[in-house]
Order: structure tokens, then sequence, then C-alpha cells
């Protein structure tokens, strides 16, 4: 760290040093931490606008207690890289969501200061809730905090915490940081009634009279503008936290490091729990971030002086399968006015922004809210009409129970347009689709679809879409091969697979996004190829044949091996009575680091390579090579 340009913030390897400064210098920390976390992620990259609304937060909360003795956890963690600066590792943030770089949230494993790992919201308040429960019954004198966003207080996860906290009455501090923005811009009753309160008429009136008594230019005028924020306090959702059990301080301007070092201090010391409301801005101290926090909330490197840059578009883009399936929803909802579309906040990252702008009266966000999302789903399909979810698969594991209670065992036409199935890449394994073929495969009533390019994900979605029951497409963050997309829908017959390549020795099957991959290898193996496209129901007479004509079959998927489509091939030959040797390939049981996707898919063997050098080793040393050496002898 250049010590010329951060004179203060290159003295600060842990947050011990940070209190060893005078309160004054506070302000210049926050500066030069600012200005440090803009040059360095302008160079690497990453989440951006959330960390620049909490530098001063950050500051005060180090500063005040004593980490990492106390505990202080960070809500889903966007807004941590401040945090990690401050804990030691100023020197190697350049490498957040590299391979073997630093990881992109709050991470245990990584540092003692990293109290809770997280990923997903809305889990802040029950782990520091958690921590103070223990330490108070081991009769430690440890301090917990938990930080929020308005975004996450949608959940209803945190509710339930801050119920439970009002009645343990442990010694718990809730930040809830208000910056109106989560990625997509937030929703929800509970984001309206504060921005509601804040310029309603009661306060305004309460405002404005105050003023009208005083000279504009007087002193007093001037006080009564800037503790405008306190004042709002009184009339403020003080009530709802405060009947939780919650002694509620603010709202307070979260920029404002010696007002809120003030309020801060005043909380640690009050005994019991306590929430601290805050107003702060995503991307504060950069305009661009601030003037548009949804660009800015994660960005590839990019000139500080210039702002991200959009790329020049390509001639003729290779639409992503978000693409597709968002070009879908458009043409199907066209066709049919009963399609109604939901999003548990993620508008953009879904690709519903045009179904949005075409179609706004039949597009629901419901927030941080995946649960809700799903029974939301159930409720309209009971009354004739077509909902499609649109959600991360690692997020839909937030609502596993409603999946099942809600929509499977009423056996309810509700289409899943499951994105991020696999690796993510940079997001790591917080953010993974891993493991929805293995939770979802056991659900009765479910069907579940897995394209291997651009035109199976569009037919695919139309057959969801159409068949009577709930039904599940995943698919990769990724460019697709680059299929020529048939813009006519038709149905695919249900547990249908399709022959891509007749061989022998061993016979491929494979799952979505690992049709492309093992093309190659199965022509260098001489090897069947199936695309299977549908996980659940099998294609029962596929497999059947296969076995029958082959040495081996070879399972291969992008999800865990554990309970996932090849575990389904396993238990379809077992019930049928055939036995041969099966390779299933998948991830094992080990979660996969950060890094790029081809990275990652490196790192799990699912590349050409990796496939390859499984199956070669299979067949050279598994199983069959016994029968081999058995039937010679």
């Amino acid at each position: 760290m250049n010590t010329q340009l951060y004179p203060l913030l290159s003295t600060i390897e842990t947050p011990a040093d940070l209190r060893c400064l005078d309160e004054e210098s506070l302000i210049e920390v926050a500066d030069e931490l600012r200005r440090f976390l803009i040059e360095s992620v302008a160079t690497s990259g990453g989440h951006f606008g959330a960390g620049l609304g909490c530098v001063e937060l950050t500051v005060a909360l180090h500063f005040l207690y004593e980490t990492p003795h106390d505990r202080i956890v960070w809500d889903v963690g966007h807004q941590a890289y401040p945090h990690k600066i401050l804990c030691g590792r100023a020197g190697s943030i350049t490498t957040i969501k590299k391979k073997q770089g630093l990881a992109p949230f709050p991470k245990r494993e990584e540092s003692e200061y990293d109290t809770f790992g997280t990923g997903h919201s809305s889990t802040s308040i029950s782990a520091a809730l958690g921590m103070a429960a223990a330490s108070a019954a081991k009769g430690e004198d440890r301090k917990c905090v938990a930080v929020i966003g308005d975004g996450a207080m949608t959940a209803g996860m945190a509710y339930e915490a801050l119920n439970h906290g009002g009645d343990l009455d442990n010694n718990l501090l809730v930040v809830l940081n208000e910056n109106q923005m989560s990625i997509s811009p937030n929703v929800g009753a509970m984001t309206k009634m504060l921005g509601r309160l804040m310029s309603g008429p009661t306060v305004t009136g309460i405002r404005e009279r105050s003023k009208s008594m005083m000279r504009r230019d007087s002193r007093t005028w001037r006080f009564m503008s800037r503790w405008e924020e306190h004042v709002k306090g009184m009339v403020m959702p003080s009530t709802l936290f405060e009947e939780l059990g919650f002694n509620y301080l603010g709202p307070i301007d979260g920029h404002d490091l010696s007002t809120l070092v003030r309020t801060i201090r005043t909380a640690r010391d009050v005994e019991g729990p306590n929430l601290l409301h805050i107003i702060t801005e995503k991307g504060k101290g950069y305009t661009p971030a601030e003037e548009d926090p949804i660009k800015y909330h994660a960005v590839g490197p990019f000139d500080p002086e210039k702002g991200v840059v959009a790329k020049p578009a390509a001639a003729e883009p290779a639409p992503t399968y978000t693409d597709v399936f968002g070009r879908w929803l458009c043409d199907m909802a066209e066709q049919d006015d009963s399609l109604m579309a939901i999003t548990p906040a993620m508008r953009e990252g879904s690709g519903l922004v045009e179904f949005h702008q075409r179609f706004p009266e039949r597009y629901f966000d419901v927030g941080i809210a995946e649960q809700h999302s799903v029974t939301l789903a159930a409720g309209m399909a009971c009354e004739d009409v077509h909902p499609v979810v649109a959600i991360y698969s690692t997020f839909l594991q937030r609502a596993y129970d409603q999946l099942i209670h809600d929509v499977a065992i009423q056996n309810l036409p509700v289409l899943f347009a499951i994105d991020r199935a696999g690796l993510v890449g940079p997001d790591g394994p917080t953010h993974a689709g891993s493991f929805d073929l293995s939770f979802m495969r056991c659900i009765p009533n479910m069907v579940i679809m897995a394209p291997s390019d651009e035109n199976e994900c569009r037919q695919m979605l139309y057959t969801g879409f159409r068949h009577k029951g709930p039904a599940a497409v995943r698919y990769p963050r990724d460019t697709g091969p680059g299929a020529e997309i048939d813009q006519a829908m038709q149905e695919i017959p249900i547990g249908s697979s399709r022959s891509l390549r007749k061989g022998s020795g061993a016979a491929i099957l494979a799952f979505g996004s690992m049709v492309q991959p093992c093309r190659q290898v199965a022509a260098q193996l001489g090897a069947t190829l199936i695309d299977m496209r549908f996980v659940k129901p099998l294609d029962r007479q596929a497999i059947a044949d296969a076995a029958a004509t082959h040495e081996a079959l070879v399972t291969v998927e992008e999800n865990a091996v554990a309970g996932g489509a090849g575990s389904g091939v396993n238990e379809l030959l077992a019930a049928e009575g055939i036995t041969l040797p099966v390779l299933n390939i998948g991830f094992e049981d080990r979660y996969i680091q950060h890094g790029t996707r081809e990275e990652c898919l490196h790192l799990a063997g699912l590349d050409t390579e990796g496939i390859q050098r499984r199956i070669e080793s299979f067949l050279r040393d598994g199983p069959l090579a016994g029968i081999r050496r058995n039937a010679v002898s």
C-alpha cells in the first residue's frame, strides 16, 4: 500500500491498530479506505457499491468493538470488502473472487475476523443472536453485532430472529442499513413503509411547522435541518422493533462518522437487544456508482476516471441461457395471457427486465423472499393461471419445503426456470447450484429437464409450461454452444432422450451442460453419446438398450454425484435387474471453491480433459478390466 496516498490506512494491519488512533482521525481513515477500495476494485473487479456505502459503518464498528473477541456478522457479505481491508487483507484484496484468492464473502476459514460464513441473505441476525446466546450461557463478556440491509429485511427469517432476539434479551446490536437497494431495487411493504414514513405528512408537517418558527439563517434552523433524520425517528418504525423487544435508535446518517460513533457507543453500552437504523447511499463517494447502483453492484475491472465503459456489442452476440429464457418468456406471454412471472429480487440476473417492461401487470418481484415466491406461485396455480418462477438454483434451496408441501404434493402446474445451475465461478460455493437435481429428483410429481443447447432450453421451457404438474428446467450461467434456435415452440415428449453418437464399448449418458464436453470425449473414445434431456422421468428404454449393447455406462452431470441424475440411472438398473459397470461423474463430496467458471469446472474434473481422464481410467483399471482379466484366465 502506498504510504503517501494512504498515510493512516497503511498503518492499520488489524482493527487493534485502528483502535490506537484518536477518534478525530477516523474521518480521514474512512476517506482513505473509500479511495483505496475504489482503486482496488477498479483493478480486480468485484462487488462494489455496497462496500462504498458501508465504509463509515465499518470503521465505527471496528473502532468501538474489540474484534475479533466481539463478533460482527455481515449479512450476505457484498459490503464486506472494507471489513476485509481493515482486518489484515488489504495487500490481497485485488485477488478477491479469483482462484486461490480471497473469498467473495466473509469466510471463517479465511480470517478470525470473519465470524460467520455468508453469501445468502437474511442470516445475520439469527447467527449473531446464536453467538450472543452461547456467550451468555458460558458467562462470557462478549458483544455481538448483526449488520443487515433493508433488502434482506424482506425475508421472513430476519423477523423470526428479531422475534426471538427480543424474547431472549441478550446483548445484541442489529444495524439496519437502509439504502433502498439489494441487487434490484427493493420492493415490499417494509421498504415502502420506511420511505413513506420518512416523507409522509406527519413527519413533513412536524418538520415544516418547526422550521417555519425559525429564521432560515438561524443556528436553530441549521441545527434542525442537520438533525432532521433524528426527528423523523420519533415516528418511524420504532414501534415495530420496540414491540419485538428491541431498543430502537435512529434513523441516523450512516455517513456521518462522528454521529455514528457516538450512537453506536451508546448502543454498545446499553444492555439487551438494540436496533440501530442508519441511512446510507449505495456507491457513496463514487459518482457513477451513486447514479447507477444496479450497474455498480458488481463490476469487472474499470478505469476509475471513466467508470465502467460498456463493451461494443458483437454483431450477433451469443445468447446466454438466461437470455434464451427471457426471450421465451416474452414470446410465451404473447401467446398465453395466463402466464405470470415471479422472481425473488433477481429481475436483472434472471432475465426479466424486458418482461417487466412489456407485461408489468403480470410481473411479480417479491423481494428476497424465496419461500413466499414458491407458495405465491402455488396459490396462482390453484386459480388456473400459469406461474413461472425464475430463481437461481442456490436460492431455490431456501424454499425446499414450499416446493414439496405447497406445489408438488398438490401437483400444481408451476414451472421453475432454474438459473445458475452447476458452478457459477467467482461467487464460489455459496452461490453454486450443486444440489438441485439431488433435492428435486426425490420429489414425486416433479418433471426435471436439463438442456444441452439454446434450442433445447427454449423447447423445454415450453414443454414444462404446458405440463399439467410441477416442472423444472435447470441451466447454467453461461452461453450455449451456439445452436440455432427454432422460434416455433414444440413440446418434447416427457422422458425422452436423443442419441447423438453411436459407438461401442462405453455409452456416455450426459445431462444438460455436460453434453458439449462429452461430444469430444465420445469421439476420442469411440463411445456412444446420449443426450438424456430428462433427469426425471429418465428414458428407461434408452438406458436399458444402452446397457444391453455396451460393456459399461458412464453418467456425467454438473451436479452432486450423491443423489443426482447418475444415482437415478443406478436405481433404474437395479430395479430392472441389469448388472454392468457404471461410472458416475459429477461433483464429488466436497465444495468447489471460487475462480472462473472454466477454472472451477477443471477443478471439479468436469471439463473435456477431466471427463476423458476419468473414463479412460475407469475402463482401464475399473471393474470392467477385472471382468476382462477373469474372462481371459
